[in-house]
């Protein structure tokens, strides 16, 4: 958790933006995932000629050779954070404008370039040199104070508290997930070391994070001393989808910031044809926009075939029971709709959840004040419970 002074640099942080004339906090959030991926890009680079050389093998930086800036064709070594830092302030501003976005957007085709493929479209919004210089300074010094030796989890705070402030809701219907509902979901959903874990609304990753900070707390060990699910971790565990691409950068790097090496976060419209996936997953946690309704046009046959209707909760829902293969689970947060709807489709989906499937719980929960929160569990019979196992899918709503 962020407090004390590691919180002041980073409101100091924000408010350089502020002052500078950058106010949308999205707009902020994304310039400081830009320049957490240039500098990480620096230090990545600096490790792994430390091992080759270590390993005494051959190795060629990714900032080797001439580039273009502008007009101008410079060093490559320039385009190093650890370089351009010390620039004067226009020169600096130049060089990371004109130069090392470009750069960033085209560094995919070489192999060292992890994570490049989330900064193609990057624009870079900071006003003047003054700011940019400052905007520097202020994140030397906040990367100097978390240090290195706790740096992925003070990191990840970091990044959390960046996301807190995006306290507006989309345009779709997006809204940020109290983190401490999405501990409590993954908590009750328990994560083992060989999961497929999704989120088909994945927005900034929030529940991928805490899916990832539970099992490097509760299964380190297994996962980490393991070459092979150390790669599953970081590789193929944890898969999200968004339709905006500006949610799709900062969710990668959110995932980055706490520690999965190479998250698969990609573009896709989870309801359409374009999404394909089935008996895939063996746990799904969510909290998927419910704008209202679609047009039917563009949501997949097959979800239409199990709940035809235009209301995006209860097509979501059709789609965790088809993407889950047999014996997976999934925690979602739904409207009550979906518990109390009368519709056809409502009912529908109820009566596929209750006897197709193993509804464990429905939790409901209300805050008063600094109080602890309150469940209310709605079971269902003993009949249910049987026809639900032959199924082998667990639900939590």
């Amino acid at each position: 958790m962020i407090t004390g002074e590691l919180k002041n640099k980073i409101d100091g942080l924000w408010n350089i933006f502020w002052t500078g004339g950058l106010t949308n906090p999205l707009d902020i959030t994304e310039q400081v995932t830009y320049l957490m991926f240039i500098k990480d890009l620096d230090d990545l680079d600096k490790l792994r000629r430390k091992e080759a050389e270590m390993l005494g093998i051959p190795f060629k930086s990714a900032f080797d050779g001439k580039f273009q800036c502008g007009l101008e064709e410079v060093d490559g070594t320039q385009f190093k954070w650890s370089v351009f830092r010390d620039l004067p302030a226009e020169r600096m501003f130049n060089i990371v404008m004109n130069g090392v976005f470009p750069f960033i957007k085209n560094i995919h085709s070489n192999k060292d370039g992890a994570y490049s493929k989330y900064m193609n479209d990057a624009i870079f919004k900071i006003p003047t040199a003054q700011k940019f210089a400052q905007i520097v300074d202020s994140l030397d010094d906040i990367y100097d104070f978390m240090g290195p030796a706790n740096e992925k989890d003070v990191r990840g705070d970091f990044y959390e508290y960046l996301l807190s402030k995006l306290s507006t809701s989309g345009t779709n219907g997006q809204f940020r997930t109290p983190r401490h509902i999405i501990r409590m979901m993954v908590e009750l959903m328990d994560p083992k070391a060989d999961e497929l874990i999704c989120d088909p609304a994945c927005g900034t990753a929030g529940f991928l994070v805490s899916a990832g900070d539970y099992l490097r707390n509760n299964r380190k060990e297994e996962i980490f001393y393991d070459k092979a699910k150390k790669a599953h971790y970081n590789n193929d565990m944890f898969t999200g989808y968004d339709m905006d691409r500006t949610m799709l950068r900062i969710g990668a790097m959110n995932m980055m910031a706490h520690g999965v090496g190479n998250p698969n976060i990609r573009y896709m419209d989870s309801l359409s044809d374009q999404n394909t996936e089935s008996e895939k997953f063996s746990l799904v946690l969510a909290n998927p926009p419910f704008k209202g309704s679609l047009d039917s046009d563009i949501v997949s046959a097959d979800l239409l075939k199990v709940s035809n209707t235009k209301k995006t909760e209860l097509l979501f829902i059709t789609l965790f029971l088809r993407i889950l293969r047999v014996g997976g689970r999934c925690a979602s947060i739904v409207p009550d709709g979906v518990l109390f709807g009368s519709s056809k489709a409502h009912k529908s989906i109820r009566k596929v959840l209750v006897d197709d499937n193993r509804l464990e719980a429905v939790i409901s929960h209300a805050i008063r004040g600094l109080q602890a929160v309150r469940w209310r569990f709605h079971g269902h019979s003993d009949l249910h419970q049987d026809r639900a196992r032959r199924n082998g899918k667990c639900l939590v709503l």
